[in-house]
C-alpha cells in the first residue's frame, strides 16, 4: 500500500480529497458562463432585496415574485449585504456551488448510513461511502446544476440531508436526527416548494418502508421522531407561505394556477425522456450502464451497497419524473443519487477482485473497455480543440500544449492501469483528474465559445448601460422586456402604464420595440415633453435578433 493510499484511509485525507474535487468541479471559473434564464430571475429579485426592497415579499422588476420560494434568493441577497451590490456572476454563483459541496457532504453521510452493515465495510470502513461522494462530485449533470445559481441546487441539498438525518433517526431513535431532518425539510420546501418531496423524499421512503431496506428501524421512538420531524419541517417551510397568503391571497391563487398548469403545458417532453440518465453521470457513465445490469452488477456490488433498495429507489424515481408531462435536464438529478450507489458498488467489487486476482474474464472486459473510453477522450481532446478551432487554444498558445501535456499524460496513465497492470482505482483516479482537468483548463474558453457566432461592433445592452450607468434616470419599458435584458441593465426596468405612472421633473429612459415613441402613448396626463432617441442595441449575439430602442423623455420646464 502506497503513502497516498493510507493518506486516503485517514479522515483528513478523505475530506480534503472531496473539498479539492469540488473546488475544481464547482468554483474554478465560477463566471465563466453568461447569466441564464433561470439565474436572471433569481439574480434580479437578490438585487431588489438589497436595493431596499421586501425579504418576505420579494419581486422581479418591480412586480411580485411569487413563483418560486425565496431561500436560494435570500442567499444571494445576504452574500451582497456582505459584498455590497456587485454584477461579479462568480461571486453570484458561490451560494449555489456552496450548496453544492453541501450536497456531498450529505450524500457520503447519507452513503455510510445506507453501508455501514455490509460485508464490504469490514474491508475499509467508510471506503465506499466516500467513494459514492467522490464519483459524485465528479459526475457531469451535478457539475451543471452546482454552477447554476437557481433553485433546484438548493431543493435538492437540503433534501439529501434531510434524508442522512432522517436515516440516522430510523436506525438510531435520535430524537435530535429527527428534529434535524425536520428543519432540513423545512429549508427544501423554502427552495422549491414541494418538488424534492415529491422527487426525493416520497421514493426514498416507499422504497426505505420495504423489505429492501437496508436496517430495520427502531421502532422504540419511532412514532415521537416522524411527528417532530413533520411538525418542525412544517413550520420551517410553511411560515412564508403562509406569510405571503395572509398578505397578498389573490395574487398567490393567481401563480398558483399558472404554475399547477405549467407542469403539463411547458417543457413537455414524451415518457421516455430521462432513459438517457446514466449519460449524465459524465466520466462514468459506462460502470452506470453495466452497474443497472442486475444478473451481472447484483451478486458484485450487493456486498458494497445495498444493491436491490438503491435498484428500487431509481426506478421509482424513475416513474415519478417520468410521468409528470414537464421535463427538463436538471430535474434528472434525484436519479443521481442511486445510480452513483449502484456504480460505486461496482467499483467496489471490481478493486476488491482485481487485488485479489479472482476478475472474471467479464471483469477484466469491461475494465478494458472504461480505459479504452477514457483513452479516447484523453487522444481525441487536442484534436477537438484544434477541428472546432476553440478561441484561445491554436497550436500557436500555450493552453492548448498545457491542455496536450495533461490530455498526454493522463493517456498513458489510462494506458498503464486500464491495459498493462488493469486496476481500477487507478482509473477512477484518472477519471477524477479529467474531469476537474477539464473544469480548471477548459473553462476560460467557454465565453469565447458561446459568443463564436456573435457579430462583431453589435451593441448590447450592457453596452447602454456603460453609456448611461451615470446619469439619475429611471427606466421604462414600452415593451415586455425579458428578465435578462433587466439583469443586464443593472436596475429594475418597470413597463411603463399610460396614465399611472408618474414623469417626475427628471429626465427618463424609455426601452420600446419600434423605433419611435409618441407622446400619446406615454399618457395624455403628461406635461409638455421632448422625445429624443439616444441609442438602440440587440437582444442577441448578433442583427437577425430583436432590436430596441433607447429614448429619452425630457419634461419642459
Amino acid at each position: 500500500m502506497t503513502a497516498f493510499s493510507r493518506f486516503l484511509q485517514t479522515r483528513v485525507g478523505r475530506v480534503g480529497s472531496v473539498l479539492l474535487i469540488c473546488a475544481c468541479t464547482f468554483f474554478v471559473h465560477l463566471g465563466a458562463p453568461e447569466v441564464g434564464l433561470m439565474e436572471a430571475r433569481n439574480f434580479v429579485a437578490a438585487r431588489e432585496m438589497v436595493a431596499g426592497g421586501s425579504w418576505l415579499i420579494p419581486t422581479m422588476n418591480g412586480a411580485l415574485r411569487l413563483a418560486k420560494p425565496p431561500l436560494p434568493t435570500w442567499a444571494v441577497a445576504a452574500l451582497q449585504t456582505l459584498t455590497g451590490p456587485t454584477d461579479n456572476v462568480g461571486i453570484l454563483r458561490l451560494p449555489a456551488a456552496s450548496m453544492a459541496t453541501l450536497l456531498v457532504f450529505f450524500f457520503w453521510g447519507l452513503a455510510r448510513e445506507l453501508t455501514r452493515w455490509l460485508p464490504g465495510e469490514e474491508e475499509e470502513p467508510g471506503r465506499t461511502a466516500w467513494l459514492a461522494a467522490v464519483v459524485l462530485a465528479s459526475s457531469l449533470l451535478l457539475v451543471t446544476v452546482g454552477r447554476d445559481g437557481q433553485w433546484d441546487i438548493f431543493s435538492n441539498a437540503w433534501m439529501v440531508g434531510c434524508l442522512w438525518l432522517l436515516v440516522h433517526g430510523l436506525r438510531t431513535g435520535a430524537l435530535g436526527a429527527y428534529a434535524g431532518a425536520g428543519v432540513l425539510l423545512g429549508f427544501t420546501i423554502l427552495s422549491k416548494g414541494p418538488v424534492a418531496l415529491y422527487a426525493l423524499l416520497l421514493p426514498f421512503l416507499v422504497v426505505y418502508s420495504t423489505r429492501v431496506s437496508p436496517r430495520p428501524v427502531a421502532m422504540s421512538r419511532l412514532g415521537v421522531g416522524t411527528l417532530l420531524f413533520m411538525v418542525i419541517g412544517g413550520m420551517v417551510g410553511g411560515f412564508w407561505p403562509w406569510y405571503v397568503w395572509s398578505h397578498v391571497q389573490p395574487e398567490v391563487l393567481a401563480v398558483a394556477r399558472v404554475e399547477v398548469a405549467s407542469w403539463g403545458e411547458r417543457h413537455v417532453q414524451a415518457l421516455w425522456y430521462y432513459l438517457n440518465f446514466p449519460v449524465f453521470t459524465g466520466v462514468w457513465a459506462l460502470i452506470a450502464l453495466v452497474s443497472l445490469v442486475v444478473p451481472y452488477a447484483r451478486r458484485r456490488a450487493a456486498g458494497y451497497v445495498p444493491y436491490m433498495f438503491c435498484l428500487g429507489w431509481l426506478l421509482l424515481t424513475l416513474v415519478l419524473l417520468s410521468v409528470v408531462p414537464e421535463k427538463k435536464e436538471r430535474y434528472m438529478l434525484p436519479l443521481m443519487l442511486p445510480q452513483v450507489l449502484l456504480l460505486t458498488g461496482l467499483l467496489r467489487s471490481w478493486e476488491t477482485t482485481f487485488r485479489s486476482s479472482a476478475a472474471s474474464r467479464s471483469d477484466r472486459v469491461l475494465v478494458r473497455l472504461w480505459g479504452g473510453l477514457l483513452l479516447i477522450v484523453c487522444v481525441a481532446l487536442p484534436v477537438l480543440m484544434l477541428v472546432v478551432a476553440l478561441p484561445g487554444f491554436t497550436r500557436a498558445e500555450m493552453p492548448f500544449w498545457l491542455v496536450s501535456c495533461v490530455a498526454g499524460i493522463l493517456g498513458m496513465l489510462t494506458w498503464w492501469f486500464g491495459f498493462r497492470t488493469i486496476k481500477p482505482a487507478g482509473l477512477m483516479l484518472v477519471s477524477v483528474i479529467l474531469m476537474g482537468s477539464v473544469m480548471a483548463l477548459l473553462m476560460p474558453a467557454y465565453p469565447q465559445w458561446e459568443n463564436r457566432k456573435a457579430e462583431a461592433g453589435i451593441e448590447r445592452m450592457q453596452d447602454v448601460r456603460g453609456k448611461l450607468d451615470d446619469k439619475p434616470y429611471r427606466w421604462y419599458s414600452l415593451t415586455t422586456l425579458h428578465i435578462k435584458q433587466v439583469w443586464a441593465a443593472g436596475r429594475t426596468v418597470p413597463r411603463w402604464q399610460p396614465d399611472t405612472t408618474r414623469l417626475l421633473a427628471t429626465p427618463i429612459v424609455i426601452i420600446n420595440s419600434q423605433p419611435t415613441v409618441s407622446a400619446a402613448a406615454l399618457g395624455k396626463q403628461l406635461p409638455p415633453i421632448t422625445i429624443s432617441k439616444v441609442d438602440s442595441f440587440y437582444v442577441g449575439r448578433d442583427q437577425k435578433s430583436e432590436q430596441l430602442f433607447v429614448f429619452l423623455v425630457r419634461p419642459l420646464l
